[in-house]
């Protein structure tokens, strides 16, 4: 039965779902950049759920990015612009880190995922807001210990944050001399290494059902994650045809202060 508190739940998903879509549109990016700090406030405002709401907004949110980048890598592989080479030594090691993200993410109180969520938050806006674009620090990838260890922190930063690849992966092999391009496409594939065994424990998270919004599996909101596949998908192109009238180097700013933003306002709202 339909009732008018279901009908402003919907409405509001697909509000979060419309601008999570334009955002990631316009600035190249998805996941947690959009969808969490959509969701969440969507939850806290209608009042839904209770301390494990940050925790059901990023799992919902990986669960979306199976779908999303899935499309991305395909997209990404016939344009050549993803190094398998790369993928197959990386992605194991993401997944690993994954595992252990979704698991700490599991036993952190939201307060402490929400100062998680806005510290790397903060992070990536500096690396974005202060290091000049095509900046590198490598003339190459690294190799052994130090791509093991990269690789386990780019998974387990994504799956307590609920993004993909793009926002760690990206930037770091960047930063380690890959073209910038190929470096979003083989960071893509990190977002499939990220979001499947993370997905995965996220829907199979013991949480009081009770203290969760209605429909909640684990800590995955199945509403929502119709509700935001489809409406991301909707408006992500007009955000994207914006960010080609926008010099890149605005861009690069606008979503530098736009994760400040976010942080702030997840970061103080998980302590309310």
């Amino acid at each position: 039965m339909i009732t008018p508190d279901l009908i402003w739940v919907l409405l509001a998903l697909i509000s979060a779902g419309l601008f999570a879509g334009f955002v990631g549109g316009l600035f190249g990016v998805g996941g947690g950049t959009t969808i969490v700090p959509a969701l969440y406030v969507v939850f806290e405002v209608l009042g839904l759920g209770g301390p494990y709401n940050l925790h059901v907004a990023i799992g919902t949110s990986l669960t979306i990015i199976i779908v999303t980048t899935g499309r991305s890598l395909l997209a990404h592989h016939a344009k050549g612009a993803v190094d398998f080479a790369i993928l197959r030594r990386w992605a194991p090691w993401v997944c690993v880190g994954a595992v252990l993200g979704a698991v700490l993410a599991r036993l952190t109180p939201e307060a402490g995922l929400g100062l998680i969520y806005g510290g790397f938050s903060l992070m990536i806006a500096a690396i974005l807001g202060l290091l000049p674009e095509g900046t590198q620090i490598r003339q190459s990838p690294p190799t052994g210990w130090g791509q093991k260890l990269i690789s386990v922190f780019i998974g387990g930063a994504s799956a307590m944050m609920g993004v993909g690849g793009g926002a760690f992966g990206a930037t770091t092999l960047s930063l380690c001399g890959l073209p910038i391009h190929r470096a979003v496409g083989t960071a893509t594939g990190f977002g499939l290494a990220t979001a499947i065994p993370s997905a995965i424990l996220y829907i199979v998270i013991n949480l009081d059902l009770t203290e969760t919004p209605p429909l909640t599996v684990g800590a995955v909101n199945l509403p929502a994650v119709v509700a935001l596949a489809i409406c991301t998908v909707t408006t992500a192109p007009v955000g994207a045809r914006l960010a080609h009238s926008l010099p890149r180097s605005a861009l690069r700013r606008s979503f530098a202060i736009y994760m400040i933003l976010t942080a702030i306002v997840v970061f103080f709202t998980s302590r309310t």
